[in-house]
């Protein structure tokens, strides 16, 4: 299966046109994802005939959150649920890098009877074995992981053995750099899924552009750029995964 993260109504589109099985809503491009608005999550869920998984991070940085951090998580998933999201998708740690066992539980009791998926939290979190089965007693679907590297080729290893650690208890989906050059070698691993952003630039219509005044306090690209998801790396990917011989 291929799932592709998507941060516009545009891109979810194009995913889908380009054989996406699942999509994961995103805001906060940026800071590796954050909850979209609602009304991104209602327009997505009006125009896609496939699954919706609705990111559930109130803001960028580490997965230890605040009471009101977790608060606003709660209504976030209600919201998701509400506007007829087929699942969400989070992540929460302890301060000592262990799985919040005690809100993650009651955020997949709230999220039910929507499916969860444990993001890549999971890749920075301490003992990833014992994770694994921290999660999967725990109600989650999946998780989405990176094999604890900055990509899932260099973490191919740890996929591997999740992936076997797992047996099919768990579905393990690989994410982070998946492209039509290394899907074959990621799936031969045994993993049941891969997530991909598969973006493209685009510029921006403005023509004129105001020199030295920048809408963010730390611009982290051009601000006249902006990223959509690029049918032809997408489409590529999902064909590698609807061959015969990677059939999952």
């Amino acid at each position: 299966m291929l799932e592709i993260c998507c941060f516009s109504l545009e891109s979810c589109l194009i995913a889908q046109k380009a054989g996406a099985y699942r999509i994961e809503l995103c805001g906060g491009m940026f800071e590796g994802g954050t909850t979209p608005s609602a009304g991104l999550i209602k327009l997505a869920r009006q125009n896609l005939t496939i699954k919706l998984y609705v990111m559930i991070r109130p803001r960028g940085g580490d997965f230890c959150y605040s009471e009101t951090e977790f608060e606003v998580m709660k209504e976030d998933i209600q919201t998701a649920k509400d506007l007829g999201a087929d699942g969400v998708v989070f992540g929460l740690l302890n301060p000592y890098g262990t799985i919040d066992q005690t809100r993650t539980k009651e955020l997949v009791d709230l999220a039910h009877p929507m499916k969860v998926t444990f993001h890549r939290a999971f890749d920075v979190c301490a003992e990833p074995l014992k994770a694994l089965e921290t999660i999967i007693e725990l109600g989650c679907e999946r998780i989405l992981t990176s094999g604890q590297k900055n990509t899932a080729i260099e973490g191919i290893e740890l996929l591997k053995t999740l992936a076997q650690k797992a047996d099919n208890r768990i579905e393990i989906m690989a994410g982070a750099g998946v492209s039509s050059q290394n899907a074959a070698r990621l799936l031969e691993t045994g993993i049941h899924a891969l997530h991909m952003t598969g973006k493209g630039i685009i510029n921006s219509r403005m023509e004129y552009r105001k020199a030295d005044v920048s809408m963010a306090s730390a611009a982290l690209t051009n601000e006249f750029e902006k990223y959509e998801a690029d049918f032809d790396k997408c489409k590529a990917v999902a064909e590698i995964i609807t061959t015969e011989k990677y059939h999952l």
